[in-house]
């Protein structure tokens, strides 16, 4: 009896924020799994080169440097990826930014306000649409026929559930993934396109580090989360792949916690 494999073979992935954290465990577990995955970096240049290198080569995986905070920098991203590969059959929308300074309401600046809009929502709409365009331009079998024909998965967050106090900017944005999965579920399923949202807890990444490996805070963290540590970025990883499957194929429109139960106790 043969195993069950999660496979990918032929098909094209574009990940954001794929050079450290979350995305690289990623990109790696998708060109593992049989894809062609192009990904997008800002600043960790030294990183990126050496997923690709890890990832089999420029043949298999490209790293694309890409600001993302405009509609159009989403945008750019995507054609630079159909560029790169030919097509795209899956976008994970993995980057943001989560100011780790503590701003209540009363005192935070536009500017935090607008730069965490700009990078967590605004990009997204243009990837978003882009990617689209793209998935609806290929040639691909009906959507009758009970085939994805395409596959987009949003990373959220708990605090887009159940809010995080002193960062409302950036649960904000999270919450707002949560919405804009369900809208493009309902718009997109019909035309054989899945849409699905993971929403990590605490993971060990470099975004998290400073307040997991606080003392204090850390100890809070962990006490928060029932199974009683912080997540890895693999385990992150797992599940927006399987979301990309054809094993996967029958949900859209869902958010997949991975947070070690942490929701629960919120």
């Amino acid at each position: 009896m043969s195993g069950i494999s999660l496979v990918l073979d032929g098909k094209v992935a574009l990940i954001t924020g794929g050079s450290r954290g979350i995305g690289a465990a990623t990109v790696r577990m998708f060109s593992a799994a049989g894809a062609r995955v192009a990904f997008s970096y800002q600043k960790a240049n030294v990183q990126a080169e050496a997923l690709v290198a890890e990832c089999c080569g420029p043949q298999r995986c490209v790293a694309i440097r890409q600001e993302l905070s405009t509609p159009a920098d989403g945008r750019a991203l995507v054609n630079a990826a159909v560029a790169a590969f030919g097509r795209l059959d899956i976008l994970v929308v993995n980057h943001g930014i989560w100011p780790s300074n503590e701003a209540p309401i009363a005192e935070m600046p536009d500017e935090q306000w607008r730069r965490t809009m700009a990078v967590n929502l605004d990009s997204v709409f243009g990837l978003v649409q882009a990617a689209v365009a793209q998935m609806d331009r290929q040639a691909k079998p009906s959507p009758l026929d009970g085939q994805a024909t395409g596959h987009i998965v949003l990373i959220s967050s708990t605090a887009g559930q159940r809010g995080e106090a002193n960062h409302a900017d950036y649960a904000v944005t999270k919450g707002a993934l949560i919405s804009l999965t369900k809208s493009l579920s309902s718009e997109l399923a019909p035309r054989g396109i899945r849409v699905n949202c993971v929403a990590p807890g605490w993971v060990a990444t470099e975004m998290s580090a400073a307040a997991v490996g606080d003392p204090e805070m850390g100890a809070k963290i962990r006490a928060g989360i029932p199974v009683g540590r912080v997540a890895s970025p693999r385990e992150i990883a797992g599940p927006v792949l399987f979301l990309c499957t054809p094993l996967a194929g029958f949900i859209s429109g869902e958010v997949l916690n991975v947070n070690g139960g942490a929701v629960l106790v919120g």
